[in-house]
């Protein structure tokens, strides 16, 4: 409708309701009855005007008869012809002549009413509320035409499958299975080291560096003995005790089995690399003397991280180990990280009240390094089906919750649920429905605007009647 269509219409009802007015005598201080003319001959002729229109249709009117600028009449409207938002053949239905009248209600919504009918202050009429349109079960009953304009739509309760995605910062941490530090056993010396440095990509069984120890030396010498002893020889007992004693000292198994081949015992040991992965520190330099138990080397393997997801306190309880989840580094835009959750830390930082969930992330391109900060996207909820309705559908006034149901012919029942998990616009309903309950969607707000309205004006009748 347009806009100049709809100023009119709001402009005729205003006049009306000021004829009302103005036509009361008590209104003015010298008792005129300035316009009472006017009603009081609308009163007495149902044919009679009670307004006047501009006669080109333009939004300009007037309670009296009066003339455009070019000297056309206005257009008289008489009382069948005024503006109604009702629909006809619900006006026409609005008086049944087999049900009783109950009592009359204000039409402004206000909380009187009356046995007989009567008018408000504004002259309008009382509205009739007939046997059996306010029941005792709580619901509400609207007429189709209402219902149309209101724009009410329904769905029914059905078994869905919901998920919902909870987004959450974190970082790439190493994985502390895969971190391993280069230590001598005993006091050792270091003649040669290899050309490597922190940060470096090192792979299993890689020279690092060259030691000289006399205790490795004292038993490498014990081990040839042993082997060259046609006595003691082979793998005998004693042969096998002066290996054991080499691998106590930690002597890469290379090194050894060079020894065995060779018969002989090396002024240094080559130190080789345990594991593929990167050089995280360097505390070794060529000439010093390493003590026992000192780090010399710190070497972590990348090719599977962690990721420390800060998950809010509120989303902690539909966290659960095995979760999928993708993993977004703000370093790489447009690459994603698959992996699963595996372990969630029973703790919460009070200071950010969040909790920790690890998730293991394949890193075969070596790209997620530690310390690293990435956005996750954990996919929460089960895979099997819940009853559920769309989250519009709920009537939510903070400590409960409602819907309305369909309950057809044009009536709705307002019903109490219990709610469960919420996601891709539905929320479990855990109690209260059962599946293929209609509820409605759309205009809900409107319904119990009018439940609320039809059970307050119930209840002050039932307080004011005899």
């Amino acid at each position: 409708m347009k806009r100049s269509v709809l100023v009119g219409i709001a402009a005729a009802v205003t006049a009306a309701a000021i004829a009302g007015v103005l036509s009361r005598s008590y209104l003015w201080p010298s008792r005129e009855t300035k316009h009472a003319h006017v009603m009081e001959q609308a009163r007495a002729e149902p044919g009679a005007a009670i307004y006047y229109q501009d006669p080109d249709g333009k939004p300009f009117y007037s309670l009296t008869p009066k003339k455009t600028p070019d000297g056309r009449d206005y257009r008289a409207v008489p009382a069948g012809a005024d503006v109604s938002f009702d629909d006809p053949a619900e006006v026409a239905a609005a008086a049944p002549a087999d049900r009783k009248i109950k009592y009359y209600r204000n039409p402004m919504g206000l909380p009187d009413v009356s046995p007989t009918p009567k008018k408000d202050s504004m002259g309008m009429d009382f509205i009739p509320v007939y046997e059996g349109e306010d029941s005792d079960d709580g619901s509400v009953k609207l007429s189709p035409g209402r219902i149309q304009r209101s724009g009410v739509k329904s769905e029914p309760a059905a078994m869905r499958v919901i998920r919902t995605t909870v987004r959450a910062p974190g970082t790439i941490q190493l994985d502390e299975r895969r971190v391993s530090v280069i230590a001598m056993r005993a006091e050792s010396y270091v003649q040669k080291v290899a050309d490597v440095t922190t940060g470096a990509h090192v792979v299993k069984g890689q020279p690092l560096m060259e030691i000289y120890s006399p205790a490795i030396s004292s038993a490498a010498a014990e081990y040839i003995s042993t082997l060259n002893s046609k006595v003691t020889g082979g793998d005998g007992p004693y042969g096998r005790g002066s290996r054991q004693r080499l691998m106590n000292l930690d002597v890469p198994e290379a090194a050894i089995a060079a020894m065995e081949k060779g018969r002989n015992v090396p002024i240094g040991i080559e130190w080789t690399s345990p594991r593929d992965g990167i050089v995280l520190e360097r505390n070794v330099t060529e000439g010093m003397r390493a003590q026992p138990g000192a780090t010399l080397l710190r070497i972590a393997d990348h090719s599977v991280v962690w990721a420390i997801i800060d998950v809010a306190e509120r989303d902690l309880g539909a966290m659960a180990a095995g979760q999928r989840t993708i993993v977004r580094a703000r370093s790489f835009p447009g690459r994603e990280f698959a992996g699963k959750i595996n372990v969630i830390y029973p703790q919460i930082t009070k200071e950010t009240r969040t909790a920790r969930v690890r998730v293991e992330l394949p890193n075969p391109d070596l790209l997620l390094i530690h310390d690293m900060y990435v956005d996750a996207e954990i996919e929460t909820g089960s895979a099997e089906s819940v009853l559920a309705i769309p989250e519009s559908a709920v009537l939510d006034s903070g400590s409960r919750q409602a819907v309305l149901v369909d309950k057809g012919e044009g009536r709705f029942e307002p019903r109490e649920v219990k709610l469960g998990h919420r996601g891709e616009g539905y929320v479990e309903v855990r109690a209260g429905l059962t599946e293929d309950d209609p509820v409605v969607t759309s205009a809900n707000f409107l319904i119990d605007a009018e439940s609320n309205l039809k059970a307050a004006l119930k209840g002050f009748s039932e307080g004011t009647q005899p």
